[in-house]
């Protein structure tokens, strides 16, 4: 199945550079979701064609005007659209006071069920779950409450190998047994499991992501082994002290962090007003982590079995 990221904006702070604030959509199969909600996120998704019909969720990192500033556009414009489908928004405690202000304030009628998640970000934690994925909140360290997530896709259903059907004349009957855990008999009356005629199980596909947070190894544990990694690189390592005082991560540190965790491939965005050209940053990462990306609006990453 489709298992995709699509960078809607990819800067830190205020839109420039012809570059807007943080957004990103996750699709798989047939279904979206949308991950931070920066200002200019709808112009974005007419931008790029985003079917929003096929967003169900929306999860915020933290309540930074640059992560949360494009929500009560969507959120009303969802409504003007005629939405009737629910909505459900998973962020950090003080989202849905955000939220019911302005509804209240505005005076803005939905058309349909908002639901609204708050998360208390200080552990590891499944908060969602479809028939395709798990969602898994773990803490970053920023100014204030922020949540990292890891979309990680559940395991593939077992499927029995044609060339075992053929070898073990296995009949519909048999397989069916097979599926549900029973042992049977072959022509040659050996007995066989489902280990036995099973093509081994895909590795499961995952994506990772930071937003804004200062170097911190304690994330590694939780985005280990992802197939997508998105960690923040606001500065170019010669402002890693001012990185540090402001709670974000250089270019540098968010390789090392790639590196440490056995990622197999590394997005780095939340880029600083001050870069207007951002191979320099691309490449100073590349020198820690050479599997490294730079997130470009309207660039989209499938996440292949083979990343």
């Amino acid at each position: 199945m489709r298992f995709e990221i699509k960078i809607l904006g990819a800067n830190s702070a205020i839109p420039s550079n012809n570059r807007f604030p943080t957004s990103q959509l996750l699709s798989y199969h047939n279904n979206s979701y949308l991950i931070d909600c920066g200002e200019g996120t709808q112009i974005q998704m007419s931008t790029y064609k985003v079917k929003r019909s096929k967003i169900g969720q929306i999860f915020i990192s933290h309540l930074h005007g640059d992560h949360i500033f494009g929500l009560p556009g969507i959120i009303t414009s969802f409504s003007l659209q005629g939405r009737v489908e629910d909505l459900t928004i998973f962020g950090p405690v003080g989202i849905k006071k955000f939220i019911d202000t302005i509804i209240e304030v505005s005076q803005s009628h939905l058309t349909y069920k908002l639901i609204i998640n708050e998360i208390i970000p200080d552990q590891h934690k499944k908060i969602f779950e479809d028939d395709h994925l798990v969602v898994y909140s773990f803490p970053l360290r920023h100014r204030i409450a922020t949540s990292g997530y890891r979309f990680e896709e559940k395991r593939s259903k077992i499927n029995i190998d044609p060339k075992s059907i053929e070898q073990h004349k296995l009949t519909g009957s048999q397989i069916k047994d097979l599926k549900a855990g029973g042992i049977i008999l072959d022509y040659h009356g050996s007995p066989l499991s489902i280990s036995d005629v099973s093509l081994p199980p895909k590795p499961r596909r995952s994506y990772s992501y930071c937003s804004d947070t200062v170097y911190d190894e304690s994330i590694v544990e939780s985005v280990k082994g992802s197939s997508y990694l998105y960690h923040e690189a606001t500065y170019m390592d010669d402002m890693r002290a001012q990185a540090k005082e402001r709670m974000h991560s250089t270019t540098v540190e968010a390789a090392q962090i790639a590196s440490l965790s056995g990622v197999a491939q590394l997005i780095i965005g939340h880029y600083s007003s001050r870069y207007r050209d951002l191979q320099p940053l691309l490449e100073e990462a590349q020198a820690i982590f050479p599997k490294t990306a730079l997130a470009i609006e309207g660039e989209s990453f499938e996440i292949l079995h083979d990343n």
